[in-house]
């Protein structure tokens, strides 16, 4: 990946030296011969590291090294200096820069210098958002519904810390595909008394059933063909921590057998070993499924289901959440402004009352994907409804859809015909009548996309507000 290297330097020879030899090795470097040039281009090329003379004919280099920081705090700033002004480069780097360098500069010294403080940026960024992903503040919403799992997480890691033999029993989250039930899993482990140790995951949709039990036990060398090396399954690898289950639906039925037992005696045995190995592991699983009814089907064991669901947590639809789903929009929308280096992008009240209407079939992991499209491709600060693209006709109930026309509504048509264009036309103009020319009702009427039905407005030029 090729990193923005923006150089605030008024020695044209010498700034044009520094550009030439970093782009050998493909940087993407930029040149400003004043303070004013280098916040305009902060503005509009967003590096993501700029060395910055002290001594600029405009402005002192440590108000402009201010300014960068007001702009955007996590660019990266060394100083270059005289070494007469040695003690105002230290003085900059107390106030947040990441080096100094003094002249005349020496290039490969400069570039170890670039490539260190950019691996520290990159570690930075990583750490900075690990730590995020594992915090209870990740479950974003103040909706009714969302408070009230928030106290119960709250509820269960007060128990579990008041636990005498420091097990606590088994937690199964439900709730519909993408409403975030790995967030949950992960607020109940880090905010709880067992934060300092593993959080482990496994998908059991993603793993074959004849793998899963090798990945969750583990194996002795020479237990199977391919087994030259004996390795530690994920449940000793949680030990004194959380596994995470995700998809327990999925799960062989062959294999729950050994899984309800590895559950209820606290021990596991690798495949080809002879032993029990103790683990003290906590148990979360999850499910997008109803596990009752795989019990009835005889696809799950009762017994597991049971094990596994003493304590159960259900994440709510988006579509139920109200005002919650504005709250997660501008969260998405400042997260991926910074991703892609854009200005803090803002919904305008149309786009705001699109995304409220809208069912969110794919729930919270449909709306971040929708924000991020939508920032990747806007050239604006202000998203309008237009600007958003809403997937639709995935097949997918949300309890909105009304039942097809019965074959006594079919239209005739005349013998004479009719010029297809005009029909349309017609169609169209009614529905934006019928739903008061709101285009996201019409569009639902017709069930047509709203970009879709915009296109027709404009092709036929129909105005906004019928004529009276």
């Amino acid at each position: 990946m090729s990193h923005g290297i923006l150089i605030i330097e008024d020695e044209p020879t010498l700034a044009k030296n520094i550009k030439l030899y970093l782009e050998r090795y493909e940087y993407d470097v930029r040149i400003a011969l004043d303070g004013v040039q280098g916040l305009h281009e902060i503005d509009q090329f967003k590096p993501d590291l700029v060395l910055l003379d002290l001594q600029l004919p405009d402005r002192s280099g440590l108000d402009i090294f201010s300014e960068i920081k007001t702009i955007d705090p996590s660019i990266k700033v060394i100083m270059m200096t005289a070494h007469g002004n040695v003690e105002t480069a230290v003085d900059a780097m107390k106030a947040g820069a990441s080096d100094f360098l003094s002249k005349p500069l020496v290039l490969k010294e400069l570039k170890a210098l670039l490539d260190k403080v950019i691996g520290q940026a990159r570690l930075e960024g990583a750490l900075s958002y690990y730590q995020e992903k594992e915090s209870c503040q990740e479950l974003i919403g103040e909706s009714p519904a969302m408070l009230a799992l928030k106290e119960s997480i709250r509820n269960l890691n007060t128990s579990e810390a008041a636990l005498r033999d420091g097990v606590p029993p088994g937690v199964l989250i439900t709730g519909e595909t993408g409403t975030g039930k790995e967030l949950v899993a992960r607020a109940l482990h880090y905010n709880g008394p067992r934060k300092k140790m593993p959080f482990v995951e496994v998908n059991c949709a993603s793993i074959p059933h004849q793998l899963l039990e090798a990945e969750l036990f583990g194996y002795e060398r020479g237990a199977f063909t391919d087994a030259k090396e004996k390795k530690q399954g994920l449940f000793e690898t949680a030990d004194g921590g959380t596994l995470f289950l995700d998809e327990i639906g999925e799960i062989d039925i062959s294999l729950q057998a050994k899984l309800l037992k590895a559950i209820e005696n606290k021990t596991i045995r690798r495949l080809g070993g002879l032993r029990e190995r103790k683990v003290d592991v906590r148990i979360i699983t999850a499910t997008n499924q109803s596990l009752a009814d795989l019990v009835e089907k005889g696809k799950f064991r009762s017994d597991l289901y049971f094990r596994i669901q003493i304590i159960q947590l259900e994440t709510p639809p988006l579509r139920d959440r109200g005002k919650d789903i504005l709250l997660l929009a501008n969260t998405f929308l400042k997260r991926q402004s910074l991703r892609y280096r854009k200005k803090t992008m803002r919904l305008s009240p149309q786009a705001e009352t699109l995304l409220l209407e809208y069912p969110w079939p794919g729930n919270v992991r449909e709306l971040h994907n929708t924000i991020e499209q939508t920032v990747f491709f806007s050239k604006h600060d202000l998203i309008d409804a237009a600007n958003i693209r809403l997937t639709r006709g995935l097949g997918i109930k949300t309890g909105r859809e009304e039942s097809p026309p019965s074959s006594s509504g079919s239209y005739i048509l005349p013998e004479k015909g009719i010029s297809l264009e005009t029909f349309e036309q017609n169609i169209v103009s009614q529905a934006l009548e019928r739903a008061a020319w709101n285009v996201t009702k019409a569009a639902q009427l017709l069930g047509l996309s709203r970009d879709t039905l915009r296109y027709r407005i404009e092709k036929y030029k129909l105005t906004l507000h019928p004529k009276k």
